[in-house]
């Protein structure tokens, strides 16, 4: 009996030291995966890969769910003071920060950051959106001075950004990951900060400490975090690209978390094998839309565009493509953003007040008409067909033309895409991240909308600066009946869920706000 058990004994060594490195480590560590590499640790030069910057960084505002709603939070700011003309705002910094080398963080550093970003060298994409609207952002970028004169480091813990106009979402902005503060020491030269892990330093609660191209990124508590060290001792990012051993991974246990944004070919499994009550959902800040060029006959006539919105069964789509999980939307500010408007008027699926509608306005045969997508988008093709199933019911023959996407999007900017269908995920939590991107003067033509309305767009202008936020909201939910229902020059379609399934030890899982797949883990505690 004594030999069985020092051989029973040696075997459970043998195969303790021999066990792969993500079960050894497993007691305390989340495990994930993504399904590709991250473009790049530098999160100035990317806008897909976001969930090392919303994990290893910090911005100086934060956007979290507070009762339910997406509000600003602090964040390396403690508090902030915005001038009564809307144009200067002063951060008081957070003391006794630290970045991940040790190193103390400072209003230097948010300047650094600011100007690292605009100098054209850095190549950093989304430079209009984070601090474009700053005093001299665009002279440093143009070459014509040597910095960003408006963001000023007052003492080591307080800075001031003055705007070159007011710009209301302007801390909305701060607060999404191209927002995130560097170490000017450690960052400043340094040819491989966007691909070495040793020296990707933020001051976030979980570090990088290990880049395995294709297979494994490594993030390690950090226990000298500001807000306190997190509950779990790191987090691994399997790299796994196939939807079907992304959930065999989850069944053995190899995967905590199972992201459907990722693999959504995956649910009716797991709806089917028992897993319901381990599915958490929220609503995706993002709206799935049918966009009309309103130069292209006859969908120059708003009547024919209206006949079109009643055409379309949005709940049909979203039950066959996506189990329901989501809402229909009569609005294009998608739920949890501000200015969301619950009550909007409703568009109803109507094919026959459809059809009587395009034979008041002349066609009551019907028309031709192109749907545009591009070539490598199957989820374009499966919703564009279904469109084009619910238009030939009302007499309209729409042909779904596939096109490069070099090919769109040179199309699109000129103004010349037919009708289309896409999506448009929050960056930030406001509405003019979404009415201006697409209806403005600016960016109209460019959407390949057209949209004439001057009335609106003077409007869109002015909310951009307004300082009262009630009069502000109240302007969006005037542009969005606009572009909707009076001019009806888009149909949303609707929004979808986030949707999770937990290894039922992850406890403290929150459903971000936000449109991304990506999110914050600093909350989540594993349970023994």
């Amino acid at each position: 009996m004594k030999r069985l058990t020092s051989l029973a004994l040696a075997l459970l060594l043998v195969l303790a030291l021999t066990a792969p490195a993500a079960l050894a480590e497993k007691d305390n560590w989340l495990h994930l995966f993504l399904t590709d590499n991250p473009e790049t640790l530098d999160v100035q030069l990317t806008t897909d890969s976001y969930t090392i910057p919303l994990n290893c960084f910090d911005r100086l505002v934060e956007t979290d769910t507070v009762d339910g709603v997406a509000q600003i939070v602090p964040g390396l700011a403690d508090s902030w003071d915005v001038s009564e003309d809307g144009l200067t705002y002063t951060f008081h910094l957070h003391e006794g920060v630290t970045f991940h080398n040790g190193d103390a963080f400072t209003a230097d550093d948010v300047v650094y950051t600011v100007n690292r970003m605009m100098d054209p060298a850095t190549l950093a994409k989304n430079t209009d959106i984070y601090y474009g609207i700053v005093a001299g952002a665009a002279d440093f970028y143009d070459g014509k001075a040597d910095s960003v004169s408006g963001v000023v480091a007052l003492d080591d813990n307080t800075v001031q950004f003055t705007l070159e106009q007011a710009y209301a979402p302007f801390l909305s902005c701060l607060a999404t990951p191209g927002g995130s503060i560097f170490n000017r020491e450690s960052t400043e030269g340094v040819e491989d900060f966007g691909v070495n892990p040793a020296v990707c330093f933020g001051t976030g609660p979980f570090q990088v400490t290990g880049w395995e191209l294709g297979s494994r990124v490594t993030l390690k508590a950090n226990p000298d975090y500001f807000k306190g060290a997190p509950q779990i001792d790191g987090i691994t990012l399997d790299i796994v690209s196939d939807a079907d051993t992304q959930r065999m991974m989850f069944e053995e246990g190899d995967i905590d978390v199972f992201n459907f944004d990722y693999a959504e070919s995956q649910l009716q499994w797991f709806l089917d094998n028992g897993y319901e009550d381990q599915i958490v959902s929220g609503s995706r800040a993002g709206t799935y839309y049918f966009m009309f060029n309103t130069t292209i006959e006859p969908l120059n006539d708003p009547e024919v565009r209206k006949a079109l919105q009643m055409a379309i069964d949005r709940q049909g789509i979203l039950d066959a493509l996506y189990s329901g999980e989501g809402k229909v939307l009569n609005t294009f500010i998608p739920e949890g953003v501000l200015s969301h408007n619950d009550d909007a008027t409703e568009i109803p699926y109507d094919p026959e007040q459809a059809k009587a509608k395009l034979a008041e306005a002349g066609y009551p045969n019907g028309f031709d008409m192109e749907i545009a997508i591009m070539a490598d988008s199957n989820t374009a093709l499966n919703v564009s067909t279904i469109i084009q199933s619910y238009l030939q019911q009302i007499g309209v023959r729409a042909e779904i033309k596939q096109y490069d996407e070099s090919s769109y999007y040179d199309i699109r900017r000129d103004g010349e895409l037919p009708s289309y269908y896409n999506t448009w995920s929050a960056d930030f939590n406001d509405p003019d991240n979404f009415l201006y991107t697409f209806f403005s003067r600016k960016n109209t033509k460019g959407r390949s909308i057209n949209y004439d309305n001057q009335e609106i767009m003077d409007l869109l202008e002015e909310a951009r600066v307004m300082v009262d936020f009630d009069a502000r909201m109240a302007a969006y939910q005037t542009i969005d009946d606009a572009v909707v229902h009076q001019d009806a020059i888009t149909l949303p379609l609707y929004q979808r869920n986030h949707l999770f399934c937990l290894n039922p030890r992850v406890q403290g899982f929150k459903v971000a706000w936000n449109g991304w797949s990506d999110m914050s883990f600093y909350t989540i505690s594993l349970a023994e």
